[in-house]
């Protein structure tokens, strides 16, 4: 699969990047208003990569209110194929202790204040979510794992709570007796905009801390969670450039977000205005400006 170009989305700990070549960061607009910040464009070897921190460099935004959709569309524009989204997550079993890293491989979305499509006027389109993540992307993120002897589990469930306030201890064990492997706050709607725009995507959870149903850990504090963050940010660091440097060795071609969208709009084409085609040009313009 020829032309394709790396996305790096960073989250609590991973602000910028370290050890790269051609730094430049860059406003982009787009049709959803701001992403949380410039991106950075930058170069390891002959790879061009574009990274934008999550919560805005400084940690400025909180989950609820990121731009989700200017953040994909920004991703999109430059170019971006394939997305690792790195999170800090806490941790609902015992054996994903502080400092594990997960590669997900599933979502329950528990948010509910956020806009979770680009497809919400006019135009409707219904992907499928059954395999959220990139399988090949995956197998990437798990070699390079293994070579940074980085403790790490291949799949696991991602609860995805609204916050910015941690569960109560009932959530917890509600969440826990759903048999999920980790919570955070940002995964969603990330995932299912990155497959309406055909990107490729794959979440690495850093397990930061104990979820509050843990007899021996029964509240979750900032200072506790930034102390593993900072452990966390150097081999996130160290787990990306291996991902640079291999992620063209792992085969996506018969990945779920390849050319999902041929078979998930369902308005009428005559229905369709210039103007908001225009709006959906970087994500559906494969699909909605297609000549008959």
């Amino acid at each position: 699969m020829k032309n394709r170009k790396l996305g790096i989305i960073g989250g609590s700990g991973l602000y910028k990047m370290e050890g790269f070549d051609k730094i430049k960061w860059k406003k982009i607009k787009t049709p959803w208003g701001k992403p949380s910040d410039e991106i950075l464009n930058a170069k390891l070897g002959k790879e061009e990569i574009c990274f934008i921190p999550r919560h805005s460099r400084g940690h400025k935004i909180n989950p609820t209110n990121i731009n989700f959709r200017a953040n994909i569309d920004a991703m999109k524009q430059l170019g971006v194929t394939d997305i690792i989204s790195v999170s800090a997550v806490g941790s609902l079993k015992e054996d994903l202790e502080p400092g594990k890293f997960v590669i997900v491989d599933q979502f329950i979305d528990r948010t509910f204040s956020r806009v979770k499509t680009f497809f919400d006027e006019e135009i409707v389109a219904h992907v499928s979510m059954a395999k959220p993540t990139s399988s090949g992307l995956s197998d990437c993120c798990e070699t390079a794992l293994k070579k940074l002897n980085i403790k790490n589990q291949r799949g696991g469930t991602y609860v995805v709570m609204e916050g910015p306030q941690f569960s109560t201890l009932a959530e917890s064990n509600l969440y826990k007796s759903w048999g999920a492997d980790v919570i955070g706050m940002t995964n969603m709607p990330e995932a299912k905009l990155a497959r309406e725009a055909e990107i490729r995507y794959c979440t690495v959870a850093m397990v930061t801390d104990y979820d509050c149903w843990h007899p021996n850990h029964d509240e979750v504090d900032v200072s506790i969670v930034i102390q593993t963050l900072m452990k966390n940010a150097a081999n996130a660091q160290n787990m990306i450039k291996e991902i640079i440097n291999t992620f063209k060795d792992f085969s996506v071609e018969k990945d779920p977000a390849n050319n999902c969208l041929d078979v998930a709009i369902i308005t009428d084409p005559k229905l369709r205005t210039k103007k908001t085609k225009n709006k959906l040009k970087n994500i559906a313009g494969r699909v909605l400006n297609k000549k008959k």
